[in-house]
């Protein structure tokens, strides 16, 4: 049963043996980059290669993280450290393949830093940098170093070693048992024990049981499950199979919101690939193991990616939330019994299965096993994609890696877990980063966005921003969600344009806990957070707005304003009312 793979494993080292005997040339063009121009610094790099006569090998990879440094190509001679060049632009091109490339020599002013053992003269090592030193690369492990469209370069990195291992060494219960040992918890916001959600299906009875991955991610600031499908989709492949094994599931939908076009060929290519080299169809790897796997896409849905939402979807219907029982391990997509979890979740999976449950767990802190994944956005220096151990505090974070409020400003605030998560003052920065913490904080992990805001945002416009993004995206299904986001936003927007009154800060509390008690989904329950975290953290933004009618920071005195009409309420007093019209 391991001679397929021993051969497959054989063929990708002497294929990498290869690649790294040559000057090899590293382009990022995950979106960050594709979005900074990568594709255009791409084609000159090939095309100047080509014009000088050069050996060098030129090829994609994703996102290393460094989003602010993009486009970042990265130049590695045999037995060197990766240099990194940061911003480059077709301009830049000719010199740099001519120093770098055709030359020994590098590019010390237009350096990022070396990457790997050895040093360059004049460039800094990434390593040490407060950007880098905190990370530990475990899901991330891959990302901004192979080609995400080369299986060989995935598997020379260590890549299936985890699923022949499995299927043929391990049962299904060695596996679930590793998964348990490791404390691996859900990555998509609810952080559920995920060997405790297998074991829910493994009790379901079979045949016909569904791996569902979701990659919906829908959360503004929120882009890394992307960046795994975009960076080392194979992580994501392997993972649902080994999912697949442990439950005695027979299939896996990737399910990806529409438009994504580089997760979503990136996916599409490592499962076609999977298949070409016998780890996915039937027999896999000349195991009794069956299992198959496709690409399942959603339209623009942020309430799809609640788990009964996205089976909905995926059979064809409009994405609504289920009621419950039965509960998707019971009755899941198509009526079969199914398990749904987030991408980081299940590409963390191979990693534990290769090394073990206690090497992960000896990651982290307290409950919290391994690492998370942070997407820095907003006003901070150095945004990107950083993955860290549970334990550090926000404030290492915020500040220390991604740089604090760039131009001089001062970090005033974050919104973290996206729109449904929490916003949280300056005090927060000693918060320690794990699940429980951060709930005792009055936030969410969620999928990991972290969104900073300098001293320049008001907290009441940024309320009525994520309310009015969920407001909009209500399935309008039940009426608690449905009403009771239109309702918020309707008092955020005279609040905020001037027209507020005392009793709106009762009147909001209320309106929450009818949603948080009545609605089917989280979409619903969690609607209030925004607001309730807001006036809990920034309770004087909202007391300037309603007492002296003006934004305390400017943002809201914009020219778009709402006209607004005003009506006599019972008690004699008067009360504004947007007319949702732009003047």
């Amino acid at each position: 049963m391991a001679e397929p793979f021993e051969a497959l494993q054989q063929e990708a080292r002497d294929r990498q043996a290869t690649l790294e005997a040559r000057v090899r040339v590293r382009v990022g063009t995950a979106v960050c980059g594709h979005a900074a121009g990568s594709a255009a610094v791409l084609d000159a790099l090939q095309s100047e290669v080509a014009a000088q006569g050069l050996t060098a090998t030129v090829h994609e990879v994703g996102c290393i993280g460094l989003c602010y440094a993009e486009p970042l190509v990265d130049v590695q001679r045999p037995g060197g450290p990766r240099v990194f060049y940061r911003n480059v632009t077709r301009e830049q091109v000719p010199a740099l393949v001519t120093a770098a490339v055709a030359g020994d020599g590098a590019l010390p002013d237009l350096a990022l830093g070396t990457l790997g053992e050895g040093v360059v003269p004049g460039i800094p090592r990434i390593e040490d940098s407060p950007q880098w030193k905190h990370q530990v690369r475990v899901a991330l492990r891959n990302c901004g170093d192979i080609d995400p469209w080369d299986i060989h370069q995935y598997i020379a990195a260590g890549g299936y070693e985890a699923l022949s291992r499995a299927v043929g060494t391990m049962t299904p219960q060695d596996v679930l048992d590793q998964v348990a040992a490791s404390g691996l918890r859900g990555r998509g916001g609810a952080a559920f024990p995920t060997a405790t959600k297998w074991s829910f299906l493994v009790r379901s009875p079979g045949p016909e049981k569904y791996i569902l991955a979701n990659c919906e991610e829908g959360d503004p600031g929120a882009y890394n499950d992307k960046g795994i499908l975009e960076s080392d989709p194979h992580s994501l492949v392997e993972g649902a199979i080994l999912a697949g094994y442990t439950t005695g599931a027979s299939m896996a939908y990737v399910f990806i919101r529409h438009g994504h076009e580089g997760p979503i060929e990136r996916t599409r290519n490592a499962i076609q690939q999977a298949y070409d080299a016998g780890l996915l169809g039937e027999r896999v790897l000349g195991s009794d193991f069956s299992f198959e796997m496709e690409v399942a896409l959603v339209g623009e849905s942020y309430v799809s990616g609640e788990e009964t939402a996205l089976m909905e979807a995926i059979e064809g219907k409009r994405a609504m939330p289920r009621a419950r029982p039965p509960f998707p391990a019971a009755v899941g997509v198509f009526g079969k019994p199914s398990n749904i979890n987030n991408v980081k979740t299940l590409s963390y999976v191979p990693e534990i299965v290769r090394r073990g449950g206690e090497w992960f767990s000896g990651i982290g802190y307290g409950r919290s096993k391994g690492t998370a994944i942070l997407c820095m956005n907003g006003n901070v220096t150095y945004p990107g994609m950083y993955e860290v151990p549970f334990g550090l505090t926000l404030g290492q974070v915020v500040v220390e890696m991604a740089g604090g409020a760039p131009d001089g400003r001062s970090v005033k605030l974050l919104q973290t877990g996206g729109p449904l998560g929490g916003v949280l003052g300056i005090d927060s920065l000693g918060t320690v980063l794990d699940f429980e913490s951060m709930a005792a904080a009055g936030a969410i992990m969620g999928s990991g966005g972290i969104i900073v805001g300098d001293d320049r945002v008001c907290a009441v416009d940024l309320a009525r921003n994520l309310v009015a993004f969920c407001q909009f995206e209500s399935c309008g299904k039940c009426f608690p969600c449905r009403l009771g986001m239109t309702h918020l936003l309707d008092v955020l927007e005279r609040i905020s344009a001037g027209h507020g009154h005392p009793r709106d800060l009762a009147l909001m509390p209320s309106v929450g806990a009818a949603m948080a008690q009545g609605a089917m989904c989280g979409h619903g329950q969690l609607g209030f957070n925004p607001i309730s975290s807001a006036l809990r953290s920034f309770g004087d933004d909202f007391r300037v707005h309603i007492e002296e009618r003006r934004c305390p920071t400017g943002a809201c005195d914009g020219p778009y304003r709402r006209p607004m009409r005003t009506r006599p309420v019972a008690t004699g007093e008067w009360y504004a009312q947007p007319q949702h019209v732009r003047s």
